[in-house]
């Protein structure tokens, strides 16, 4: 995991890391850049301070499990993120 983004997210956005795109199957094939699938797993960098009435439920280093087309993509400092809503992310693993 790289240093913190110099981004601070607001009220129940999570700024998430994505685990890398797998390379190779199981059975030991490899996965050709065009094939490869987004990946729904990550690790969250930042979180703001919830809504009004609900607090942040993740922390900073909790490994999640989002939807495959959840958040924005944005690269910091060469690093890319993804930042959503909390309610986007659907477990903590």
């Amino acid at each position: 995991m790289s240093s913190k983004p110099r981004l601070t997210p607001l009220h129940d956005r999570v700024i998430v890391q994505p685990a890398p795109a797998e390379e190779k199957t199981a059975g030991g094939i490899i996965i050709p850049d065009s094939a490869k699938e987004k990946p729904q797993r990550g690790v969250v960098v930042a979180v703001g301070p919830g809504k009004k009435d609900e607090p942040a439920t993740v922390k900073e280093g909790h490994t999640v499990l989002y939807g495959k087309y959840s958040g924005t993509e944005l690269r910091v400092d060469g690093v890319d993120l993804l930042i959503m809503r909390e309610s986007d992310i659907l477990a903590i693993v």
